[in-house]
């Protein structure tokens, strides 16, 4: 292997390695901040993920979105749009963290934060699906897909259409008209788990933790 090769090689690892600890990240946020905030605080579930800002997980919350946020500018693909839709995703995924929703008794200036933090995460949201769906499922026009490629993409859109799905219901599901019957059940927190859940399968998977291509 020349050099030439090898740092080519190293490179190539170097993404799937980033790919992996997105999707690692977002796998594990929804399950370690609820189980975090059990052990150190007691039962039960936050009406929202955003909401263990104001637990003992705050940190830890705030510190997976800043990471999710650098590994995603760090992302390349085919074109400038993957790496564009990697700045975007960064700068809402740390403008998530960083603009916290509106505390229990919380004042004008902290409900008008809560409203841009819950209008930064749905565009991050968006920004995700749209990974999923259209950049993670091209080809590139000199390859045929591989029968793991065409699996794969299976899994990318089931990912990127769940996401949508859940942003979708949660808009539904928190008009005052609704919300007063369900939100016993925490639906925003089980909803945005299900959307990181997805976020993290698809990037793990364009990892190639699963699905890999067969050796030629």
């Amino acid at each position: 292997m020349n050099e030439q090769s090898g740092s080519a090689d190293s490179l190539v690892l170097s993404y799937l390695q980033l790919r992996k600890a997105v999707g690692i990240i977002g796998l594990a946020l929804p399950l370690v901040v609820a189980i975090g905030k059990m052990v150190l605080q007691g039962p039960g579930i936050q009406r929202s993920i955003s909401a263990y800002y104001y637990t003992d997980m705050g940190n830890v919350f705030v510190g997976s979105l800043c990471a999710i946020g650098v590994f995603l500018m760090s992302t390349r693909g085919y074109d400038k749009r993957d790496r564009i839709a990697g700045y975007i995703a960064c700068i809402l995924a740390i403008s998530v963290a960083l603009f916290p929703e509106a505390p229990a008794g919380a004042t004008s200036q902290q409900k008008t934060i809560g409203m841009l933090h819950w209008a930064l995460a749905a565009l991050l949201f968006l920004t995700l699906a749209y990974f999923s769906l259209f950049l993670f499922t091209e080809t590139r026009p000199e390859n045929k897909p591989t029968a793991q490629k065409l699996q794969r993409n299976r899994v990318y859109r089931g990912c990127g259409y769940t996401i949508l799905g859940s942003v979708l219901l949660i808009f539904v599901l928190t008009r005052p008209q609704i919300e007063t019957h369900v939100e016993s059940l925490n639906p925003v927190f089980w909803l945005e788990s299900l959307a990181v859940v997805s976020f993290g399968a698809a990037w793990l998977t364009k990892g190639e933790t699963i699905l890999k291509d067969k050796p030629a």
